[in-house]
C-alpha cells in the first residue's frame, strides 16, 4: 500500500471513529481468534507501560518508598475520579506509615484518614461518635503534626452515594486495620478471589446509617461494605499494575507474569466502551482483553493515532495488494 493510500484509509479510520462508527472492532471481530489475540497483547502491553510511567510519578511522589506507592495508587483507584486530587493530598499528609503504627488501636485510622480529610467538619460535633473521632484526630494531629484539608478540598456533588469520599475512607480506615504487610500480600494475588478476599472491607457499623448524601443523612441502614465489582477494579487498576510495575523495578519477571496472569483471571469491565466494542462483535472475555481494547479507543481511535495503532496497520497490510 503506497503512502497516499494509508494516509486515506487512516483518514477514513478517524472519520469513522468521530462518527462513533466501529470499523476497528468489526474488523477485530472478523479476525480469527490467534491473529486477535496477537493484537491484544501488544495493545495491553502498551497500556501496561503507559501506566507504568504513571505508578513511577507516584514512586517519585512517595520518595521511592514502595508502601507509599501502594497507599497513594489505592486512594487513587478507590474514590472517583473528581477527587483523585484530594486522595492524593490526603495521602500526603497522613502518609501510610503513620496509619500502620497505629493501626491496632480501635477507630485511629478512621480518625486519622477523616480528621485529616476534613471530613468530620460535615457531621455534627454532639453525635457521640463524631465527638470521639474528633478527639482522637486532636490526639494525633499533635503527635504527628497532622494538618486538616478544608471539607471544601472534596466534591460531593454528582458522586454515587457508594462512592462518597467519607465512606470510602471510612472503608480505607477498615482495610489499613487488617494487616501489616498490606503491600506483600496485594504483590501475592493471583485469583479474583484473592483479590475479593483482600480488598473487600466493610466500614464501620456507625456509618451503616450516617452517611451524608446530598448534605443529608441516610436513613436506610445497610452495612457499607466494598462491594465484588469494586475489588475488581482495584484488581485491575491497582494490584496488577503495582505487581507489574514492581517486577518490573526489581526485574522480577515472574511479578510480571503474575500481573498478565491476573488480569486473564479478572473479568472485563462493563463500561461504555466496552458496549461500544460489543456492538460491533467483540466479546472480550477478561479484563486483559477489556485492557486491550481499552487502550484501542482511548489512546488510539480518540487520539487520532491511527498510524500508531497495530490494529489500523494490521488493517493497511491485509489491504496491501
Amino acid at each position: 500500500m503506497h503512502d497516499e493510500e494509508r494516509h486515506n484509509l487512516y483518514a477514513r479510520l478517524l472519520a469513522d471513529a468521530e462518527s462513533g462508527s466501529v470499523t476497528c472492532g468489526t474488523f477485530l471481530a472478523s479476525l480469527p481468534p490467534l491473529d486477535r489475540s496477537h493484537l491484544y497483547i501488544k495493545l495491553l502491553y502498551e497500556r501496561l507501560e503507559r501506566k507504568l510511567k504513571r505508578v513511577e510519578e507516584l514512586h517519585t511522589m512517595a520518595d521511592g518508598h514502595w508502601t507509599q506507592t501502594f497507599y497513594l495508587l489505592y486512594l487513587r483507584t478507590l474514590g472517583d475520579i473528581q477527587n483523585q486530587p484530594a486522595y492524593l493530598e490526603l495521602a500526603r499528609r497522613a502518609p501510610l506509615q503513620i496509619l500502620l503504627r497505629e493501626r491496632l488501636i480501635p477507630h485511629a485510622i478512621e480518625s486519622i484518614l477523616l480528621g485529616t480529610a476534613g471530613l468530620l467538619d460535615l457531621y455534627d460535633a454532639e453525635d457521640d461518635h463524631i465527638a470521639y473521632l474528633r478527639r482522637e484526630f486532636d490526639h494525633y494531629a499533635a503527635k504527628y503534626s497532622l494538618e486538616p484539608m478544608e471539607a471544601s478540598s472534596w466534591v460531593y456533588q454528582q458522586v454515587r452515594p457508594a462512592n462518597h469520599p467519607v465512606l470510602r475512607l471510612a472503608q480505607a480506615a477498615a482495610f489499613f486495620s487488617r494487616y501489616a504487610s498490606l503491600f506483600d500480600q496485594m504483590l501475592m494475588c493471583r485469583t479474583a478471589e484473592e483479590v475479593e478476599d483482600l480488598f473487600c472491607v466493610e466500614a464501620d457499623p456507625y456509618w451503616n446509617s450516617r452517611l451524608k448524601v446530598d448534605e443529608e443523612e441516610t436513613s436506610r441502614h445497610t452495612p457499607k461494605r466494598l462491594g465484588r465489582f469494586k475489588a475488581q477494579i482495584i484488581g485491575i487498576n491497582l494490584v496488577a499494575i503495582l505487581q507489574y510495575a514492581y517486577g518490573s523495578y526489581c526485574g522480577q519477571e515472574h511479578l510480571r507474569d503474575r500481573a498478565i496472569a491476573l488480569l486473564e483471571h479478572l473479568p472485563p469491565e462493563d463500561n461504555r466502551y466496552m458496549r461500544i466494542w460489543r456492538q460491533a462483535g467483540l466479546r472480550p472475555r477478561d479484563s486483559f482483553e477489556s485492557q486491550a481494547l481499552l487502550q484501542l479507543i482511548t489512546e488510539h481511535c480518540q487520539q487520532q493515532g491511527c498510524a500508531s495503532c497495530c490494529v489500523a496497520r494490521e488493517i493497511a497490510r491485509r489491504l496491501r495488494p
